[in-house]
């Protein structure tokens, strides 16, 4: 079946999940999540495939491995389209409405580099702070991982100092659960932001690639 929209019953379970997670509330309303959550999440992201490649759906359970919070489950569900190691386009749907955003998630030490490299030079700087300025007028906003202060060996006056405190830099939007969330027009409102992060991600895949480095 094609994708009809996340039905009430998706945020339902999510609401009940924050306020109980534990594996006896997920395990009595399994079935609920299969049906709510993860069949219209995979129909979504099976039809936007086409444009944007496939997605990966993340599993429901949290790594509590070194987490001090040892909640076992996520209260939300997110899918990825990787274009390259923590370069993509995201979408999550958790109790609060629906969420998307498109940029790079990694920190790895050789791609940190590279971006800073990559805004500190003017050309593809100036491009970049293009982007994020659009992006910014459309109503998105910049997240991820970034310092409070600057890095070292820049200046506090850098015309691109914002830029370069980000680690990892992607840009999102939230929307609350207003009735077109349970209809086919769900669909359109994540391919529209998607396309618009496409200047965006296309920028970090030319400049900051994938991590070079051995994994650990």
């Amino acid at each position: 079946m094609g994708f009809t929209g996340f039905p009430d019953e998706a945020f339902v379970f999510y609401e009940g999940l924050e306020a109980d997670n534990s594996k006896t509330y997920f395990t009595r309303h399994r079935q609920l999540y299969e049906e709510a959550v993860r069949a219209p999440m995979l129909a979504l992201t099976e039809e936007l495939a086409t444009e944007f490649g496939a997605a990966q759906l993340f599993r429901p359970h949290r790594d509590v491995r070194f987490a001090k919070d040892k909640s076992p489950y996520k209260t939300h569900q997110g899918a990825f389209v990787d274009f390259m190691p923590g370069i993509g386009l995201y979408v999550q749907l958790d109790a609060s409405g629906l969420y998307t955003a498109g940029g790079f998630y990694s920190t790895a030490t050789d791609q940190v580099a590279r971006y800073r490299a990559a805004v500190d030079e003017d050309l593809s700087g100036k491009r970049l702070q293009r982007i994020a300025d659009e992006l910014t007028a459309k109503g998105y906003a910049a997240e991820g991982d970034r310092l409070k202060t600057r890095p070292r060996g820049v200046s506090d006056d850098h015309p691109r100092i914002e830029l370069l405190r980000h680690r990892s830099l992607y840009f999102g939007r939230r929307f609350e659960p207003e009735p077109w969330v349970h209809t086919e027009q769900a669909a359109d409102r994540v391919r529209a932001t998607w396309r618009d992060y496409g200047a965006l991600v296309e920028w970090v895949c030319t400049h900051v690639r994938g991590s070079e480095l051995p994994p650990r």
